[in-house]
C-alpha cells in the first residue's frame, strides 16, 4: 500500500460522507411532511383529500425507497458525491483487475466529469486508478464508457509513457496539486475509485 495513502482520512471522509448521507434522508422526510400538510391546508373536499392521500402515500413509498438504496449503499463503504456513489478500495489491483473489481460491483472506474469531481477525487489522498485509459490506441485517451477526453488534469509533462513502459492507464498521483493525474503501466499495482451514477 502506498505511504501516501492515510486511513484515518479516508475514514474521516467515510463519516462526513455517511452524515451526509442520514442528513439527506431527514430531509427526504421533512419534504414529505410539508407536501402533507400544504395539501391538507390548501384542499378541503372530500374526494381531493383522498386523491392527495394516494398521492403522498405514493411519495413516501418513493422517498423511502430512496433512503433504502442510499443506506444500503453507506453500509458497503459507498460515499455519495453529485448524484453518484463511489467506492475506494482498501486494496491494490491492477488497472484491469480494479475495473473488474468495478464490474461486479455494478459500477465502473470512475470518470471524472468536472471541476468539483476533480477535486473530490483528490480530497480521498492516495494513487488510485481513474477509468481512463489509451490501451486501445496509443495517444488517444478514453474513458472506460469509450467517450474521448476532452478536459483533463495532468501533472506538468504528462502524459509522457516514461522510459517507454507503456504508461496506458492513468491514476491520480498528486492529491497536494489540482493537476494530479499521471499515466502509468497498466499492470501496477494501486488503490481504485468505482462510480455508479445514480437517479433520485
Amino acid at each position: 500500500m502506498d505511504n501516501r495513502y492515510k486511513p484515518d482520512a479516508s475514514a474521516r471522509m467515510r463519516k462526513l460522507y455517511r452524515l451526509a448521507g442520514v442528513s439527506l434522508g431527514l430531509l427526504f422526510i421533512l419534504q414529505a411532511a410539508l407536501n402533507i400538510s400544504l395539501r391538507l391546508t390548501f384542499h378541503a373536499k372530500t374526494s381531493d383529500f383522498e386523491a392527495m392521500i394516494k398521492n403522498l402515500t405514493e411519495e413516501r413509498d418513493e422517498l423511502k425507497r430512496k433512503l433504502n438504496i442510499f443506506d444500503n449503499y453507506i453500509q458497503q463503504r459507498w460515499v455519495y458525491f453529485k448524484h453518484s456513489f463511489y467506492y475506494i478500495s482498501s486494496t491494490t489491483k491492477s488497472w484491469p483487475n480494479s475495473r473488474n473489481d468495478c464490474l461486479q460491483r455494478g459500477a465502473d472506474l470512475v470518470i471524472i466529469n468536472s471541476k468539483e469531481e476533480q477535486e473530490f477525487m483528490r480530497r480521498l489522498e492516495g494513487r488510485t486508478w481513474i477509468g481512463l485509459t489509451d490501451r486501445e490506441t496509443e495517444g488517444t485517451w478514453r474513458w472506460v464508457d469509450g467517450t474521448f477526453l476532452s478536459t483533463s488534469y495532468w501533472i506538468t509533462g504528462e502524459p509522457n509513457s516514461y522510459e517507454d513502459k507503456n504508461e496506458d492507464c492513468v491514476e491520480i498521483r498528486n492529491p497536494e496539486s489540482e493537476d494530479s493525474w499521471n499515466d502509468a503501466p497498466c499492470t501496477y499495482e494501486k488503490l481504485w475509485i468505482c462510480e455508479k451514477t445514480v437517479a433520485f
